[in-house]
């Protein structure tokens, strides 16, 4: 008989901590509602005692989301504390910790004299600290994870005896990380049977897997760590995470699905959530999807090949190995337009995956028919976008009031913004390399600061000459690092709303009350 494999979706955890990734909490236990509806078993949350936001988010969706949610604590009581805090209202809960297991991780970490001098007394310590930190999660919690930290470049030996410990201590499930994205799909399988041979009280807690992609091998070792004996596999939507990313959880799922002839194993993913769950996760945090990315690409089922097309047209099967709708790709496109009511608007938001209060719906349907007012056709994707920018976004210390830009072939381009903070206006004029430079320079003067733009992007969100433009624009300067997003029919607008937010995301980051004070201080 098929045996099932555990999802434990990471993306509100490990995947928040890619670079220019952040989400604030609104974002948050949006998403984690998504999963739930994508029937992910297991949603980690956070890492409730990195900040207050952190703790924040992962108590809310504790309290407000049917899963099993988890949060991350290092081998610290402290943390742990924090993180059963943070999940006291769950109805189903589990603490994860960790501690690091390889000699790069442990020589790295712990070499100070007091961890021991030579590298078996840092080990022994290691150990100690994993089984105390187990220990004591299981007098708050009854399900609790251990990690160890790069498994994958763990000697073996050493490893069977972090994890027996572990599992000595109380563990409920151990988790076997290919922390560096390092090994190969042969060798992360051989190390999985080599841990239920040598570890004698394995059978006591699940073998999870938690694969990186730095060799792009991710998945590939998630699905021969599954057949090696893994029953838990850690994933993320869109495969978004620290670096490279991790296992791809869409991917993951439908290797399972597609290849069940010599996989004998199933998830209890809905499958035809999956598209509105990547096309959140990319909205939320600015990601695009890339066109050929594996199953919910805007290429994965395409065909321009003159041959694949007629194939295709003849019988799906010629080049189709799983059908768009088992993903959630439609193939019908519902269009709305400005004489679409609100019925009609909130009926297609909850087919996209998001469910509004009728305050939060009053909110959406005066932005949509703004937008309906500017473009004959409101798509899906616009749809998405506006959730994006305007209806989770926190409100922002400054706001674009106002905006007019002059150019043309032999003018200087030149920038009038007006900025609006609560009862105060500031309104500032600047030139610049083209108009959006020069809108970027008319905020910084208004707000006495800089920032330097590291990514600048432009993509069309849909067809057409009225189509609905995404800004995504990170800055970085002394006061920190951060993203935006904007979205408008016009360009240089996006790009301010963009830029702006960015600015507010660094505020908020950094808990400035203005940026006026700091440059005058």
């Amino acid at each position: 008989m098929p045996e099932k494999i555990i999802i434990f979706d990471t993306t509100l955890r490990d995947g928040e901590q890619s670079p220019g990734a952040s989400l604030n909490i609104a974002e948050k236990v949006e998403i984690a509602r998504q999963l739930a509806r994508l029937k992910v078993d297991v949603i980690e949350a956070g890492f409730p005692v990195s900040s207050p936001a952190q703790f924040e988010a992962v108590q809310r969706i504790a309290g407000e989301v049917p899963a099993i949610i988890a949060g991350l604590a290092r081998a610290k009581e402290g943390d742990i504390k924090a993180a059963y805090q943070a999940l006291k209202e769950a109805p189903r809960k589990r603490i994860h910790t960790f501690s690091s297991t390889s000699d790069y991780h442990i020589l790295g970490k712990f070499g100070s004299s007091r961890y021991g001098q030579t590298l078996a007394e840092k080990r022994k310590t290691v150990i100690q600290m994993s089984i105390d930190a187990v220990q004591y999660a299981r007098t708050l919690c009854d399900d609790v994870e251990f990690s160890a930290e790069d498994a994958g470049r763990t000697d073996i030996g050493y490893l069977a005896e972090v994890i027996e410990a572990a599992i000595e201590a109380g563990a409920t499930t151990v988790n076997i990380p290919d922390t560096t994205g390092y090994t190969l799909p042969d060798e992360f399988a051989e190390k999985i049977r080599q841990l239920k041979k040598r570890v004698k009280n394995i059978e006591r807690a699940v073998i999870s897997v938690h694969c990186h992609n730095d060799l792009g091998l991710a998945v590939a070792n998630s699905l021969a760590a599954v057949q090696a004996g893994a029953r838990q596999v850690e994933c993320t939507v869109n495969g978004i995470g620290e670096r490279a990313g991790n296992a791809s959880l869409e991917e993951f799922v439908m290797a399972l699905n597609v290849r069940k002839d010599i996989l004998p194993f199933y998830t209890a993913i809905n499958t035809r959530e999956i598209y509105n769950a990547s096309r959140m996760v990319s909205t939320f945090t600015g990601f695009t999807v890339q066109p050929n990315k594996a199953i919910v690409g805007k290429n994965a089922f395409a065909h321009e090949s003159g041959i694949h097309q007629d194939g295709v047209l003849k019988d799906r099967n010629t080049y189709e190995i799983m059908k768009p709708e088992d993903v959630g790709v439609s193939s019908s496109k519902i269009v709305l337009g400005r004489h679409s009511g609100r019925h009609g608007l909130k009926a297609r938001l909850q087919e996209l995956g998001y469910r509004l209060s009728e305050e939060k719906l009053d909110q959406v349907y005066k932005l949509f028919v703004k937008l309906a007012d500017k473009k004959k056709e409101v798509y899906d994707e616009d749809l998405r976008s506006l959730m994006g920018e305007e209806v989770y976004s926190e409100k922002p210390a400054y706001l674009l009031d106002y905006l007019h830009v002059f150019l043309g072939t032999s003018a200087i381009p030149t920038a009038t913004v007006r900025l609006k903070k609560d009862d105060r206006i500031l309104e500032e004029s600047a030139t610049g390399d083209g108009p959006v430079d020069a809108v970027f320079n008319a905020i910084d003067r208004a707000l006495h600061t800089h920032f330097e733009v590291t990514d600048y992007q432009v993509r069309s969100v849909t067809s057409g000459r009225d189509a609905l433009g995404e800004v995504f624009v990170r800055i970085q300067n002394g006061l920190g690092e951060a993203h935006g997003r904007g979205h408008s029919t016009d360009i240089i607008e996006a790009s301010g709303k963009a830029y702006l937010q960015a600015i507010n995301n660094i505020l908020k980051q950094r808990d400035t009350v203005s940026l006026e004070k700091k440059s005058s201080a």
